[in-house]
């Protein structure tokens, strides 16, 4: 399976979470084992020769790819949570949304000079929350970042939110 054949697979869910948004639905494609693992592969190998130390995934959907690619390049995976869920010392970063404001967090000793990380969701629309988990992991200071996406939803602009000194990649584009 190709990459691109994935589009086939990922759901369109028309008028959802309101009326006139086509929501993308990955579940479907999540739910598919060559697809997961052609999913998966082709994440990992985007960053196999770049020294990779820790992968942050954002809650929730963020979780699963992240995994996948932490466990492919054998390192480190980092949750970026909604606040109250994690159980040590943590830092947070509250952003804008749509309709209010929200806040992500990690653990203060998540990440350290020495990595070299890679933060991942599995779709950029606006990039407010990827912004927000960007601007958190960099005030720990790691060497380098970067930022991956399964799906980004080009017509919604959502990498003008994003750094322009962090490449930014994406599997596939609507």
């Amino acid at each position: 399976m190709e990459i691109e054949e994935l589009k086939k697979i990922i759901r369109d869910v028309p008028d959802f979470p309101s009326k006139g948004i086509l929501f993308r639905d990955l579940t479907t494609m999540i739910k598919d084992g060559e697809a997961l693992h052609v999913t998966g592969k082709a994440l990992a190998d985007l960053y196999r020769d770049k020294g990779v130390t820790k992968i942050v995934g954002i809650e929730s959907r963020g979780f699963i790819g992240g995994s996948i690619m932490a466990y492919e390049l054998g390192c480190g995976f980092v949750p970026a949570r909604k606040p109250g869920k994690l159980p040590a010392v943590t830092i947070k970063k509250a952003y804008a949304k749509e309709y209010g404001v929200d806040t992500i967090e990690m653990h203060n000793d998540a990440i350290t000079e020495d990595d070299v990380v890679v933060l991942h969701d599995d779709l950029l629309a606006t990039g407010g929350t990827m912004r927000a988990c960007y601007d958190l992991v960099k005030t720990m200071n790691p060497k380098k970042i970067y930022i991956n996406f399964i799906v980004e939803l080009t017509d919604l602009n959502g990498r003008e939110n994003l750094p322009e000194d962090c490449e930014v990649i994406s599997l596939l584009k609507y």
